[in-house]
């Protein structure tokens, strides 16, 4: 990729990006969608060119600008992906504005504490939102500007085809420098409380470069991604980002038949998918004899990425493309990343030993060290912090892509940034992990979910590992329960669905008998079975801990007083 961006030490508004894009490739499509059905019942698309996609965003901006919206302005975007996404993101980037974006999907109070928290001036959104913000008028209390996608409803503000300035030729690209927001991203909150991660201009640039470096993309990419916001990368890179028709809110709950038509329509040949996700598509396609051989590379991310995945997978895509699980977070992506060859030949064998998940080795531009476990603040790096190699400790990152600080968060700063002494910061990623001595990170499950024991500490990943190993275990979670320190561990199994009758206490007597075999999973001595896991809302993979203990704790006092009133006991 070109980089533009600091070409002109006086700009560095990652807006120019498409600009370069247009300037290269001005007719190939940049964004495409599904625009429903025709008569044949085939599915029709509709796209924006990347030379459409930057004169369609360059009079959105001028109408943004006569509406008063200006450099810095946090500006609430709340749109559906597609072609409108994308021409009011490069509008807002054009006019310096900061979109303020939060997963739809994490629930109506979360996200309603996410607008009121970063204090919105603007707001873009459907005519349904923006009656949300006259029923919570104080949440949107400083929301001056209003565009409505769509009709308006009576709801005041304008209308977003109304904004749209013909002939007054490019847009003035508002001069920000490197270290100027350029968005507010939050988390989902699937770990702990949500947070908006500051991403600035320069950190933009340097995501795109890292992003462009592992993927060495071709002239004629297309990318599908089932998570949206993985989406805005691509008509910044000059690949087409093909937009698949799925409910933001639930991507793993996409109709994989559907997905596999727009991506054989698109010949598209980039695949981003969470784990769960692909598994379905693994599944769907393999009963029906399906190849994809259009494909070159497929990424799978937000979760860890069981091996049985990856080896699914394989025989789905032609001999030279790639299965890749990048590691990361809303606030560094990518920090790692590892291929389906050193999955599938060396480091598979080893996570069903206990090891970990092997992430790979940090991006270009990443540094990474472990860390003692520590659940207070670290302020400044000091003697003795870091751990050597082999030990498992909280990974900590440091790189260009790393977003700075959250937004108006000071405890949140506290607990996840560390001064290194030179200008620079630390981020802890509140993860935990260890490198081995080719240099590779090991994921060991989320520094929260550690299980204290009296005896010692248990780490989920690791102990996973051993238990999905065996033939009717889909997933399995480990939980404490009780006060750290003190914590029983507790194992919560997700059985495969299976034609036949399962007895689930000789699974548990199976699972207990394998704990037995390994020094790490020896404490675990009670197995609980669910039909599902509650999982996280964005990639709807990563398995909500917090809440399978919570129960677990429910069931473990159940059990107890049923004991206690069958031997007489008073309760």
């Amino acid at each position: 990729m070109a980089d533009p961006l600091f070409a002109d030490a006086d700009c560095a508004n990652i807006a120019l990006t498409l600009g370069e894009a247009a300037r290269r490739t001005p007719y190939k499509p940049a964004v495409t969608a599904a625009a429903g059905r025709g008569p044949d019942g085939r599915l029709r698309y509709a796209h924006l060119t990347f030379r459409a996609l930057e004169e369609s965003s360059d009079r959105l901006a001028w109408g943004f600008q006569d509406l008063g919206l200006a450099c810095g302005m946090r500006t609430i975007l709340l749109v559906r992906p597609g072609l409108e996404f994308f021409e009011i993101l490069f509008a807002l980037f054009k006019v310096g504005a900061v979109p303020v974006v939060v997963d739809p999907g994490m629930g109506l109070e979360r996200m309603l504490a996410c607008y009121e928290a970063t204090r919105p001036q603007a707001m873009i959104a459907p005519p349904r939102a923006h009656a949300l913000r006259l029923f919570f008028r104080s949440r949107f209390r400083g929301v001056r500007i209003r565009v409505a996608v769509g009709g308006r409803w009576g709801w005041g503000g304008k209308r977003l085809a109304t904004l749209r300035r013909p002939g007054r030729g490019p847009f003035p690209v508002a001069a920000v420098g490197p270290a100027e927001p350029a968005a507010i991203l939050f988390t989902t909150g699937s770990t702990g409380p949500v947070k908006g991660a500051v991403y600035t201009h320069g950190g933009f640039a340097a995501q795109l470069r890292a992003v462009a470096r592992e993927l060495s993309f071709g002239q004629e990419e297309k990318d599908l991604s089932t998570f949206p916001l993985f989406a805005l990368f691509y008509p910044a890179l000059g690949v087409t980002a093909v937009i698949p028709p799925l409910d933001p809110r639930q991507p793993a709950k996409a109709d994989p038949g559907l997905l596999l038509e727009v991506m054989e329509d698109q010949g598209v040949t980039n695949l981003f998918v969470s784990p769960v996700l692909l598994e379905r598509l693994c599944e769907f396609s393999s009963a029906r004899g399906i190849r994809l051989p259009f494909l070159r590379r497929v990424i799978s991310a937000g979760a860890p990425v069981p091996p049985r995945v990856v080896e699914a997978a394989r025989p789905l895509l032609d001999p030279s493309a790639a299965i890749l699980t990048p590691y990361g977070a809303t606030e560094a992506v990518p920090v790692a990343v590892i291929g389906d060859a050193d999955i599938l030949a060396e480091t598979r064998a080893l996570t069903d030993r206990g090891y970990g998940i092997c992430v790979g080795r940090p991006v270009a531009g990443i540094e990474a060290r472990i860390l003692q476990i520590r659940d207070e603040p670290i302020p400044r790096w000091e003697e003795g912090l870091e751990l050597p190699a082999g030990e498992i400790g909280e990974i900590a990152v440091r790189g260009a892509h790393v977003s700075p600080a959250y937004f108006e968060n000071p405890r949140a700063d506290a607990l996840h940034k560390i001064d290194d002494g030179a200008g620079g910061f630390w981020h802890r990623m509140g993860d935990l992990g260890w490198v081995d001595r080719r240099g590779r990170l090991w994921f060991c499950g989320r520094k929260s979910h550690r299980v204290v024991t009296s005896s010692g500490t248990l780490f989920t990943v690791p102990c996973e590992g051993i238990f999905n190993t065996h033939p009717l275990v889909r997933r399995s979670a480990l939980v404490g329960v009780g006060p750290p320190g003190h914590q029983v561990p507790v194992l919560i199994v997700e059985l495969r669905k299976t034609s036949r009758r399962i007895r689930r206490a000789v699974v548990a007597e199976e699972l207990l008998d394998l704990a037995g075999r390994h020094e790490m999973t020896r404490p675990i001595r009670t197995v609980l079975f669910r039909d599902s896991f509650p999982v996280d809302i964005r990639h709807n993979a990563k398995i909500q801990r917090e809440a399978l203990a919570a129960w677990a704790a429910r069931r473990m006092r159940m059990k107890s007083a049923r004991s206690r009133r069958g031997s007489g006991s008073q309760p």
